[in-house]
């Protein structure tokens, strides 16, 4: 049991960083917060992601340009132009190292208010770092695992963020349902979309990006928002003006 719940807190802790801090803020400047916060929240989604760390800046881009392009033949990871999930994984990847490592620069939309710290950058990126959290991850499995079948788990785990969004980007765009018409594939998923913490409220997501709750309608439970309004009321993170009066209403 051991080996389950260590895959369960490592599956919501690094899919709330990237939800929150990721998806949230560095892409969509949902909320504001401190310099001190932005960074413990940095640190954090290093921590969680571990060996899968996804770079803010290079994720914010690619976000962007999927929801600039999407479904388009110019989104970075549409699942209608793929064969299967490993194929759109690879695209998305390719182009992803691609802003990562700066060879290229984007479009001008799609630059600036992203969170950026070169020094733990870099660090997260290093084949060093990332094989040291592959042998933590591995040690604890070697120490409680009970039988071979829980290593089954482990490539999810070394790989955590990658998954979550292939899961997303594929099953939020194929399967489910529309509550709007976005001109594209997008769908809502439920009740899968708590086990990915709102994030396949795809096709409300694409209706109202700068919404931080992605829930819209009555049975419909987007699980990160209570935890952005509680963070909102401790001050943590402060809802952007327009964002807020919505959020009110």
């Amino acid at each position: 049991m051991f080996i389950l719940w260590f895959f369960l807190c490592h599956w919501f802790a690094s899919l709330f960083c990237q939800t929150f801090f990721l998806h949230r803020y560095s892409s969509h400047s949902m909320f504001s917060m401190s310099k001190g916060w932005e960074r413990f929240f940095y640190l954090l989604t290093f921590l969680s992601q571990g060996s899968s760390f996804l770079n803010p800046r290079a994720y914010a881009i690619l976000h962007r340009m999927h929801h600039a392009y999407s479904d388009t033949q110019k989104d970075p990871h549409s699942p209608h132009f793929f064969k299967d999930v490993w194929g759109m994984m690879i695209q998305t990847k390719n182009i992803y190292q691609q802003y990562a490592s700066r060879k290229i620069e984007p479009e001008e939309a799609f630059r600036d208010g992203y969170p950026e710290w070169a020094f733990l950058d870099k660090l997260a990126d290093s084949w060093l770092v990332r094989m040291a959290f592959v042998a933590v991850y591995t040690s604890v499995y070697i120490a409680f695992a009970p039988n071979a079948w829980w290593f089954l788990l482990l490539p999810v785990q070394c790989l955590m963020g990658p998954v979550h969004g292939a899961i997303v980007n594929w099953c939020g765009h194929k399967y489910g349902y529309s509550n709007y018409d976005n001109h594209d594939f997008s769908k809502n998923t439920v009740p899968w979309d708590f086990f990915l913490l709102g994030e396949l409220f795809q096709n409300n997501h694409h209706q109202s990006p700068e919404n931080p709750n992605f829930a819209t309608k009555w049975y419909e439970v987007d699980p990160t928002y209570p935890l952005v309004k509680l963070l909102c009321y401790l001050k943590v993170i402060k809802l952007n003006k327009g964002i807020a009066q919505k959020a009110a209403a």
